[in-house]
């Protein structure tokens, strides 16, 4: 499709990079301003069911409009990762748990520490680094030889490899899926326009793999078929940022850039830009710990909560589902953990007390 729109000066992978800052840019916008986050409704705090609920809002329309595109032969999946034949089981179920643990940790999964990165924190700024560094090294260094040991590890799944091979198509299971989320968002009383903002979000799920699986598809100069993720971007976008006359840049570099700008440009506007950093040494170390759980989890996982979670399920994917209910079990029982430390005392722990809202 893409040859036949009659671009001249881009190439399919060209035009990929900026598909990706555009709908990283629209990303950026729309988290900062709902402060779009799984993380804040797996937490205990009384924001987690307004919270939740706008994940909820963003996984129901990344769903249903993702398996609408696959209806229409828009898009396919079946040579996907998370359509694998073999599910790596122990790498997705621990990976997942470490994700989960991390997040909470660090106070926010990688997209969300992009957003509050790019309004001037540097306590997120500096976990994105860390972070994109372990995840690198799990992907292709130090770390390689344990990934592939444990991802070697696996289910065979055969042709149920995705919810739409079992009784009824994808758009039932699909349609399941989204009631079950937006019966959650539509109880917790959310404010609407944050879920309208969390069915944004959700929207660029299918707009992602419409674009590169069908728009930008050319035989004689492939792009990888992908939609937001925040895990392998992050490690490739490190790798560009030091040796970007040695690679071309990706949708996913060109996601990370947009989600960047789109941020700094929601934090100026509404006043919120500021420079903050870490508080005590402890905390720092706190941090670096989340990042680097999130960085080798991430990668084992197949995704953090937007690549395995939103961008994941909406493919139906069982990997995906499982990366998810891992990556939220590993989140609740981090949570439960650092609340039962603070447990006997009217005061919050002092790990608690260190932590700033975000």
């Amino acid at each position: 499709m893409y040859a036949s729109l009659g671009f001249e000066t881009l190439t399919a992978p060209q035009a990929a990079v900026w598909l990706g800052a555009l709908l990283g840019l629209a990303f950026g916008a729309a988290a900062a301003v709902s402060r779009f986050c799984l993380r804040r409704g797996l937490v205990a705090g009384p924001e987690r069911r307004a919270a939740l609920a706008v994940w909820a809002a963003g996984l129901a329309v990344a769903v249903l409009g993702t398996q609408a595109a696959v209806a229409a032969d828009l898009v396919a999946f079946g040579a996907h990762r998370f359509h694998a034949a073999e599910l790596p089981v122990l790498a997705v179920l621990l990976g997942g748990t470490l994700f989960g643990a991390g997040m909470v940790l660090t106070r926010g999964c990688p997209s969300r520490l992009l957003v509050l990165g790019a309004g001037g924190n540097l306590r997120a700024l500096s976990v994105i680094v860390v972070f994109a560094l372990v995840a690198h090294a799990t992907l292709k260094g130090v770390f390689a030889p344990a990934r592939v040991a444990l991802g070697g590890v696996t289910v065979p799944l055969g042709d149920v490899a995705a919810l739409g091979a079992l009784p009824g198509d994808g758009l039932a299971w699909a349609a399941l899926l989204a009631a079950g989320a937006l019966a959650l968002a539509w109880r917790a009383g959310a404010r609407p326009r944050d879920l309208a903002l969390g069915a944004l979000i959700g929207a660029l799920v299918p707009a992602g793999w419409v674009g590169t699986g069908h728009v930008l598809f050319d035989d004689f100069d492939p792009v990888a078929l992908e939609s937001l993720s925040f895990t392998a971007p992050a490690a490739d976008s490190l790798f560009f940022a030091i040796a970007s006359t040695a690679v071309p840049a990706t949708f996913g570099v060109g996601l990370l850039a947009g989600t960047l700008a789109g941020a700094l440009v929601a934090a100026v506007l509404r006043r919120e830009a500021r420079w903050e950093s870490f508080e005590s040494p402890r905390q720092t170390g706190r941090y670096a710990l989340g990042a680097v759980l999130m960085g080798v989890g991430g990668v084992l996982a197949g995704g953090c909560t937007v690549g395995a979670g939103l961008s994941g399920v909406a493919t139906l994917g069982v990997s995906a589902l499982l990366a998810l209910a891992a990556i939220v079990a590993g989140a609740r029982a981090a949570d439960a953990l650092l609340t039962r430390g603070g447990a006997g005392s009217a005061a919050p722990s002092a790990t608690r007390r260190a932590l700033p809202a975000e």
